[in-house]
């Protein structure tokens, strides 16, 4: 098979299975308390720039299908600011490395939360929950994801 037309294969099946988790775990996917186990794909662009686009679009279909348009603009802005960021930091340390796409989640997500669906919680509030919930999807799940991926040396 070509590589390129596998790399789009896979990429839309990165975007594929983002938009599944979150609609399989919608319950905790969304709001003010959340665990988004989709966001434990933010780790794939440590493998493949390339995911940067598919996650994005997962994350964008998923708003717009699950949560609306304010969420598909904003929550996807999070999430790629985030995905951008890694590629800008050239430590080695998986822990650093996804550490963007936390913050961009915990400073953006409240406001969204706020304008959109009138969460009432105090924006500081929501930003420590949002962050809380990143970091089991990002640094829990994903580091496990991410260790699983490391093994298997399909991109080397």
């Amino acid at each position: 098979m070509n590589k390129d037309l596998r790399r789009v294969m896979q990429n839309a099946v990165y975007a594929a299975l983002y938009v599944a988790l979150c609609y399989v775990f919608q319950p905790v996917s969304f709001g003010a308390i959340q665990v988004r186990i989709a966001e434990a794909l933010c780790i794939l662009p440590l493998f493949d720039d390339m995911a940067i686009v598919s996650i994005s679009i997962g994350c964008f279909l998923s708003n717009i299908l699950l949560s609306g348009a304010i969420d598909a603009i904003f929550g996807t802005l999070a999430t790629l600011i985030g995905l951008i960021c890694i590629k800008f930091i050239k430590v080695d340390n998986f822990f650093l490395k996804m550490l963007p796409t936390i913050l961009s989640n915990a400073i953006i997500i409240p406001f969204v939360l706020r304008i959109a669906f009138g969460e009432t919680m105090p924006i500081w509030l929501l930003a420590i929950t949002i962050a809380a919930g990143e970091v089991v999807s990002v640094y829990g799940l994903g580091y496990v994801l991410y260790r699983a991926l490391k093994k298997t040396n399909l991109w080397k």
